[in-house]
């Protein structure tokens, strides 16, 4: 358990955790990335200025009308896994990306926890496309990290041949490989390719295809595919402006949302001891949570 402020000892304990042989691809960096991507009510993507709503101060995944979202399917694995160090979401997602290649993230501490539910965005609320094209392509080639599970998104595959190495391999192959559409059981739709020398298959979603077909995040793309620094540049910063969307600060750093001054956790219900909605939303989370116990015990 790392000490309250003691951010180095957190990151220490978070790079702790990263290696993990028996989940996916032998990493969770990939989830705590897409944890902080999505938390803290779908975090910062979600944030509306006109009704103060979403953002990535809060943590609202902890209520049911968030965490329950069919978008956060699967992020209570990230949310078992970092437990043992008593959250730090947002900071938990910059630390894997570093650990994974990427660059070093600017993290700035503050957030506390919703003291009610009234400040979660409504389900389906997505990110601002209007952030512009080349924040929109460069967090899509964030896609370079993970795969995805059909019991989360209904699509099974990955985009890329090493997906836990942060690259811009997406790019590459997004542009480069030819991705025939197919119809999956389930009825949606996604775009694959087969490496036949390696038997392997990689996939795109419609939303990454989109790339192609939109002029602005065309561009963008080559661009990206030319120079691999400036994705890592690009995404750098549109990933930290993200996680401030929504965090108001005085002169001095200060965050001054309205859960900060109330103290947080003041009108929180209290957690119940077993993780989620007893015998409804957990069972899942808890066989993690006794895997990972045996994983810390070989260790």
């Amino acid at each position: 358990m790392s000490n309250t402020g003691n951010y180095e000892a957190v990151r220490k304990s978070i790079l702790g955790l990263l290696d993990r042989p028996e989940y996916d691809d032998g990493s969770v960096g990939l989830v705590l990335v897409r944890l902080t991507c999505q938390s803290n009510g779908h975090s910062a993507g979600t944030y509306d200025a006109s009704t103060d709503t979403g953002g990535s101060n809060g943590a609202g995944i902890r209520y049911e009308a968030e965490g329950g979202d069919p978008a956060n399917a699967g992020l209570q694995h990230a949310r078992v896994f970092l437990e043992p160090i008593s959250g730090r979401w947002t900071l938990a997602g910059c630390v894997a990306i570093e650990a994974m290649d990427g660059l070093k993230i600017q993290w700035l501490p503050g957030r506390t926890d919703l003291v009610d539910f009234s400040k979660l965005p409504p389900r389906g609320r997505l990110p601002d496309a209007a952030q512009g094209a080349d924040h929109i392509v460069a967090l899509s080639g964030a896609h370079s990290l993970g795969r995805c599970h059909t019991d989360r998104s209904g699509f099974e595959s990955k985009w890329v041949h090493s997906p836990t190495r942060f690259s811009n391999q997406y790019f590459r192959l997004l542009m480069r490989l030819d991705w025939r559409p197919t119809a999956l059981e389930n009825g949606v739709l996604r775009f694959s390719h087969v490496n036949e020398d390696l038997g392997e298959e990689l996939m795109m979603l419609p939303t990454d295809m989109a790339l192609l077909n939109d002029s602005s995040s065309k561009r963008g793309s080559r661009g990206t595919l030319r120079i691999r620094m400036c994705f890592m540049r690009t995404l750098h910063k549109a990933f930290a402006n993200l996680m401030e969307l929504g965090i108001q600060k005085d002169a001095d750093g200060k965050v001054l949302n309205s859960d900060n001054v109330k103290g947080g956790y003041i009108s929180v219900p209290k957690k119940l001891d077993a993780l989620g909605m007893p015998a409804l939303a957990n069972k899942e989370a808890e066989l993690l949570r006794k895997g990972d116990e045996k994983f810390r015990a070989r260790l």
